[in-house]
């Protein structure tokens, strides 16, 4: 089947599964995560493999379109009311788990220092697939608004895969020999990489809103222009190794507080993409999901990835111990920040492919993480949130 074919095809059965999934009141993501396992490689085979081959970048051109998006929507007095918390959430709850699941593969498996430290930050990425949108939609609901939860999730997600794939690259240069690894070189490259994206994100913004004051071309124009700007800074910081994505938002943000009215022109475009998009990211991140695979991660996976969230949980509750969050807020932060999906997909193959001994089991590992996780965490989220949270007035 020809690539446009198998993206139509994607499109309309993904709209499908995901009105199935909203009469069966669960969030339309869940539908579209099941078509793309149904109709990829390893069930009913249905998609041209060039698509899966440009997948990655698809992916990540929808992930580009739905942070521009939320930092459209975030405003500066967010920023102040939950930076210092951002920081914790991004950083404490990712360390804890990454660690976690390294000592239970280094003690129950048997795996070296260097494999079970790939593994342990193959897991411990949240996934901005699934947290992102969901913490968009929540912040159209004003669910948590009054005391910026979705903002925080928003803003913690981008930078926890920053740390979990700066020490997954340690691990692995450790593991393969390809590089020599330094663990305070590359910690301290962490915060140089947020700081990276949020700079070059903020110069690029100024830069920006020159163009956009000098030239008189309607919003969607202007809006073509913006996103070839994006999609250019990603792939450039990917290379240079920036915060990136953190510096798609600071994008968005610097521009609603400069260009209030033709931000929210962007925003309104950008959800009407989305539309279209949504369905592309959830059903070929359910592509590239093994089901076979997962399950030789057995009895054993489904453990080892359990422990490792509660480790998380436990470094969300001492993230937010003294903020202004109650315990029901902390609660709804501790489900918000358990699905995999993403990352897992994008690096859970890596040290398989360059020949790591145990990286068909840590393959395994991370399409078991995808399948537990990603469905039920974006349930859990949309379940909990009614609930947990206060609604704005």
């Amino acid at each position: 089947m020809q690539m446009l074919t198998g993206m139509g095809l994607l499109l309309i059965l993904g709209y499908i599964g995901g009105k199935l999934a909203s009469k069966a009141k669960l969030p339309p993501l869940i539908g579209m995560l099941v078509v793309g396992v149904l109709t990829g490689p390893y069930m009913l085979n249905w998609l041209d493999p060039s698509l899966l081959v440009v997948s990655q970048e698809i992916r990540t051109f929808a992930l580009i379109i739905i942070l521009l998006r939320a930092g459209l929507g975030i405003k500066k007095e967010h920023i102040r009311q939950v930076g210092t918390i951002a920081l914790k959430m991004s950083s404490i709850p990712c360390i804890m788990e990454g660690l976690t699941v390294l000592g239970l593969t280094y003690y129950l498996l048997g795996f070296s220092l260097a494999e079970a430290g790939m593994l342990g930050f193959i897991i411990a990425a949240v996934s901005p697939a699934v947290v992102v949108p969901s913490m968009l939609d929540l912040k159209g609901k004003r669910l948590g608004e009054d005391k910026q939860i979705p903002t925080l999730l928003l803003a913690g997600t981008s930078i926890d895969d920053v740390i979990a794939i700066t020490l997954f690259t340690f691990f692995l240069g450790l593991g393969t020999g390809a590089r020599e690894s330094h663990l305070l070189l590359d910690l301290g490259r962490i915060p140089l990489s947020i700081l990276g994206g949020v700079l070059l994100g903020g110069v690029l913004a100024y830069l920006i809103v020159i163009v956009f004051r000098a030239i008189d071309r309607r919003y969607t124009e202007k809006l073509v222009l913006l996103l070839g700007i994006t999609i250019i800074f990603v792939e450039f910081g990917e290379y240079i190794g920036i915060a990136s994505l953190l510096g798609v938002m600071t994008i968005g943000f610097i521009l609603f507080e400069l260009i209030p009215r033709q931000s929210k022109e962007f925003s309104l475009a950008l959800g009407s993409l989305w539309v279209v998009l949504q369905i592309l990211l959830f059903a070929l991140v359910g592509a590239e999901v093994n089901i076979q695979v997962a399950l030789d991660a057995g009895m054993t996976g489904v453990l080892i990835i359990l422990v490792g969230l509660v480790a998380r949980s436990v470094g969300v509750w001492l993230a937010t111990a003294k903020s202004a969050l109650n315990p029901r807020e902390r609660l709804f932060c501790m489900i918000a920040y358990t699905p995999k999906a993403t990352v897992q997909a994008a690096i859970g193959a890596i040290p398989l492919a360059l020949g790591v001994e145990q990286g068909a089991t840590m393959l395994a590992f991370a399409v078991l993480s995808i399948v537990l996780t990603a469905p039920l965490g974006a349930l859990a989220i949309y379940a909990s949130a009614p609930r947990l949270l206060k609604k704005a007035e």
